[in-house]
This record gives C-alpha cells, structure tokens and sequence, in this order.
C-alpha cells in the first residue's frame, strides 16, 4: 500500500509539471517572436544606403546589416541565404528585396518594417521576392507542419525498436529501412502530392529521411545505453525543447535568445533548415544543418551498436567468465 500511496504521489506531481514544461517551451518562444540580429542587406550609393543604414539601427539590436555595391550583389546574397532580405535604394525611391522561401513570417515583417520607416518619410517601397514559396504552398504552411511528423515518425521508429528487442545490427538495419521509407513517404506526400517543394525529389527524400534516423537514432541509441528511461529522456528532449526551438514556423533569429541557436543543434530545427535550403535555395548553406543531422544520426546508431555489444557481454559473463572458461581448460 505505501508503495501504490507513492505512485499515486508521483503521478499526480509529475503529469502537472510536464504540462508546466510543456506549455513553457511552446509557448514562451511564440510569444517573444521578434527579430534579434536578423541579417539583412542594404544596397546602394553609398550616402543614400549608409542613411537608410542608421534608420535601420534605430530598431535596436533587431537587424545585423550587411552593406553590398548593388541590387545584383543583394540578390546573390539572398539567394546564398546570407541575407533575409536586402533594402536597395534607387532613384525611383526604396526597394525591398524578401525571400518568402526562407520563412513567410520574416517576409512579412519585413515588409511592414521597411513600409512603415518609408511611410514616415513619404516614400513608397515596392517590394520583390526575390525566392518566393511554391504556389502549391504560398504560405510556407507544409514545411512548417512537417516537423511535428518527422520528429513523431523518429520517436516512433525507435521506441519500436526498443520495445521489440532488437539490438545490433539488427536494430540499425530497421532503424535504416525505416528512415528512409519515412523519407520517400513525406517527399511523395509534400512534393508530388501537395506542390509545396520545389527542389530535386531524392535530395529532399534524403533529408527528410535523414531528419527521421537523427531523431530515430537518438531514441533507440539512448534506450539501448541507459534502458526503457532512454526513450523518455530522448524523445522529451525533441518534443520539448527540439520542436519548438526549431524556428519552423519564423525563423532561428526571431526567437528569444538562446532558443534560436540550441535549436539548430537539435534535428527538428535543423532538419527545417536543411529542407529549406535543398528545396528552395539550391543547397546553399546547407552544409552546417546537414552536418548536424549526420552527427546525431552516427553518435545515435554508434550507440545502438554499443549497448547491444554491452548487453550482449554481459549476458554472456563477460570478461569474469572468459577467464573461468580458460582455468576450466588449464
């Protein structure tokens, strides 16, 4: 009875505070939504854009400014995802150069940042999307809903694998199959099907199956070093702090600080990064995302590997009883 008194105890503390924890890393990002050292260009002659420069600054600490000669030199960068958007001064008045493809929500606030500063002083600012959002997802809604899926899908696959029993190669091999099925399944789903990538169908079947074994790797490596607690601990660290740091739905440098930055180091964000940039931006500035999920897919597989050979060992004697088996031969 004491020890069912306990349970009850335990449940009825611990459900609240996961809720609490829950309800504080969705929301607490959501509701700080606001740019923190956004990269953004300014292009132009040299007194009109350093003016347009200090008019910028006024929004302390919001834009990290990068000058460049002309609209063509902006363009680049955009495009190179250096910059979220570049304002270009011309003769005819301002122009702002946005990608709705790196995040719709950055586009928008662009856009009533810059009108707004032009507004105060007379201007017009006509705006161009210089990478724009596949019509069959204008919004950017299905990128953005992805990463829920995915991290479920990774989760998914390796408590099955746990739950199952199986270790080694054995568990990497579905952890493997698994993923990539995961992968062709969403491209099939969110290129074919519904228009909203634009970019080459295996390369984003790749990363969307390689977004699935980081998280999947994570759950089953962590599992298989530390036990049933593994998967809890994994799965909780990217439901809870990997979804809603990824930045999925803005952008890394609209969240408050340091949310933006761990989120990138975590699969969900990264993952969103990757997928941005292979199917929008020709793979330009993918490598650092990439790396990410490779890293978390290795080190969780790797683990897979060495607690099914920890276990294994131990089930067997280990070293005590290979030292028994000799003095029985001696």
């Amino acid at each position: 009875m004491p020890s069912r008194n306990r349970h009850v105890i335990a449940v009825v503390v611990l459900v609240p505070v996961l809720a609490a924890l829950a309800l504080w890393a969705f929301a607490w990002p959501a509701s700080r939504i606001a740019p923190r050292d956004l990269p953004l260009g300014v292009a132009g002659p040299a007194a009109a854009a350093a003016q347009v420069e200090r008019q910028l600054e006024g929004h302390e600490g919001a834009f990290e400014i990068h000058r460049y000669a002309d609209e063509a030199a902006a363009r680049d960068a955009i495009e190179d995802r250096s910059v979220y958007g570049a304002v270009v001064v011309t003769a005819q008045g301002p122009e702002l150069l946005t990608a709705s493809a790196a995040g719709p929500a950055v586009a928008q606030f662009l856009q009533q940042a810059v009108a707004h500063q032009a507004t105060t002083e007379g201007a017009q600012v006509k705006t161009v999307d210089v990478v724009s959002t596949p019509a069959g997802d204008p919004r950017g809604a299905v990128l953005n809903a992805a990463t829920l899926p995915l991290a479920l899908a990774g989760i998914a696959a390796g408590a099955v694998v746990t739950l199952l029993g199986l270790r080694g190669f054995r568990a990497v091999t579905a952890l493997l199959g698994a993923s990539a099925l995961v992968g062709v399944v969403a491209a099939g789903i969110a290129h074919s099907w519904l228009g909203a990538l634009g970019g080459d169908w295996w390369t984003e079947a790749s990363v969307l199956g390689l977004s699935t074994l980081a998280v999947g790797g994570a759950v089953a490596g962590l599992a298989a070093l530390i036990g049933p607690a593994g998967t809890g601990v994994a799965a909780a660290l990217v439901m809870l702090i990997g979804n809603p740091f990824s930045g999925a739905t803005s952008a890394p440098q609209m969240l408050p600080e340091p949310a933006g930055a761990i989120g990138q180091w975590l699969p969900p964000g990264a993952g969103t990064t990757l997928l941005r940039s292979v199917s929008y931006f020709d793979g330009a500035a993918a490598t650092g995302p990439a790396l990410t999920l490779a890293w978390w897919a290795v080190l969780g597989l790797g683990a897979v590997l060495l607690g099914g050979s920890l276990r294994a060992r131990k089930a067997s004697g280990g070293p005590a009883a290979e030292r028994r088996e000799l003095s029985a031969v001696a």
